[in-house]
């Protein structure tokens, strides 16, 4: 059978196919996205109401665009393990398969812009009715390379304190107003974290330590800007972690490990089960956890009185790890007029619910929509309504991936085999170093 852009991207690609219940349409076109599979709980869903999370709340706004569109689009979802979403996306343009639409971090974005394997977007989005001029100066200067627009801004996502508050109330924790107290010095985390176990008998805090998402090494990169420290120069072509806020920084990590106050056998899943479980005070993890934490403390977690929290400044100056999630129409020479307006359709519709992904805990791109009585009013918000203003990233740079792998495999020895924070810091450094050579030449 001849294989066409339209079917499965390759046999050796693993997809689950999702399709919203409804008539067959004109023009089908195909969404490749990471956020899990959560078809079986809302694949008929099309009452935003209904639906929590990142996966819930994106998988019904494309139900809610194949049930609404009134030009005969249908979206087809395709579904990809985070973990490997870019080398398969990529391997999609060996295949001749490339999807109509594809998610992007903000941080890969470069690696396709700079081979022309994006399709330049800004004037076909404001063509649609797109407000660029509405985004967050964040957000557009996040899909804009060499003065073009080249993907839809989704929002922009920061690492949080997610905060179990019963917990903390159990531990001495918590102010005469209610207020979580949190720590504002490394001396003091340790400190506080070793008073926590003691009177909760529980881990103080829970964090991904044995998977390849690296949350970690993001604590680490906020540790190192809070010192006015860096990880790689501004123009993104040398390595700057070999330091003395470097040392400082995985010293600090190191000691939470040895001390006890983490669990260096959680993965990603196993860090968040033991915060919903009750068994930590604190997951380090990122804003797109909010709706979905606070949902789980509702419905009779053992989590307690849930918040939300800005991660904590623990040097001179806030910094937190962010980046962000963006829409992109990969290039592909095949694709007819009637799937690229039905690409841009989806586009259009998704920015004109920018509220709703919004509600999963990340912060919208729309200025009008940030400003809105309706985003303050969802819960928590005012809680971590310093993250803005403190969200930092790498700069864009080539291979990005491949250098927050490097800088794992390093770190994560420093639990996993007894690596000492001065060879740690020197093997990111080493590490990345290659890596930026290879981008450079």
């Amino acid at each position: 059978m001849q294989i066409t852009r339209k079917t499965a991207l390759a046999a050796s690609v693993a997809l689950t196919t999702l399709t919203a219940a409804m008539p067959a349409a004109a023009t089908d076109i195909t969404l490749y996205r990471f956020f899990g599979d959560c078809e079986g709980e809302f694949g008929g869903v099309t009452d935003l109401n209904e639906a929590y999370g990142e996966c819930g709340i994106i998988t019904v706004l494309t139900n809610k665009f194949n049930a609404e569109n009134e030009i005969g689009a249908n979206v087809i979802t395709q579904t990809v393990d985070w973990g490997a979403y870019y080398d398969l996306l990529s391997a999609t343009y060996s295949t001749g398969d490339m999807p109509d639409v594809a998610v992007m971090h903000a941080s890969q974005l470069v690696n396709f812009t700079d081979r022309n394997l994006m399709t330049p977007l800004g004037n076909k989005l404001m063509e649609a009715g797109v407000d660029v001029d509405d985004w967050a100066d964040a957000a557009r200067n996040n899909v804009t390379n060499n003065g073009e627009i080249y993907a839809l801004p989704f929002d922009i996502h920061a690492i949080l304190f997610h905060v179990n508050v019963g917990l903390m109330k159990e531990a001495g924790f918590v102010n005469e107003d209610g207020s979580v107290r949190l720590p504002s010095s490394p001396e003091e985390l340790i400190l506080m974290g070793k008073e926590f176990e003691e009177k909760t008998g529980q881990n103080y805090i829970a964090i991904e330590s044995q998977s390849s998402e690296g949350m970690a090494v993001r604590m680490f990169d906020a540790f190192v800007w809070q010192q006015g420290g860096d990880v790689l120069s501004a123009d993104g072509k040398e390595a700057t972690i070999d330091s003395p806020e470097g040392l400082n920084a995985a010293t600090l990590i190191k000691q939470m490990y040895d001390e006890g106050l983490t669990d260096s056998g959680l993965d990603y899943g196993g860090a968040e089960q033991a915060f919903i479980g009750g068994r930590a005070g604190i997951l380090v993890n990122g804003t797109w956890g909010v709706n979905n934490y606070a949902t789980q403390a509702e419905n009779g977690a053992e989590l307690q009185e849930y918040t939300a929290l800005d991660f904590p400044t623990l040097y001179e100056q806030p910094a937190t790890f962010s980046n962000s999630h963006s829409w992109t129409i990969p290039m592909d020479e095949s694709r007819t007029p009637e799937e690229e307006e039905a690409a841009i359709a989806f586009l259009k519709f998704l920015d004109d619910n920018n509220f709703a992904w919004a509600m999963t805990g990340h912060l919208p791109v729309h200025t009008s929509v940030i400003e809105s009585e309706e985003f303050a009013a969802l819960p928590h918000r005012s809680d971590f309504a310093a993250t803005p203003s403190m969200a930092r990233g790498i700069p864009a740079v080539k291979n990005e991936r491949g250098i927050y792998d490097a800088m794992i495999s390093e770190f994560t020895a420093m639990w996993l085999a007894g690596t000492s924070p001065e060879d740690a810091v020197a093997g990111m450094q080493s590490g990345v170093e290659r890596i930026l050579r290879r981008n450079n030449r």
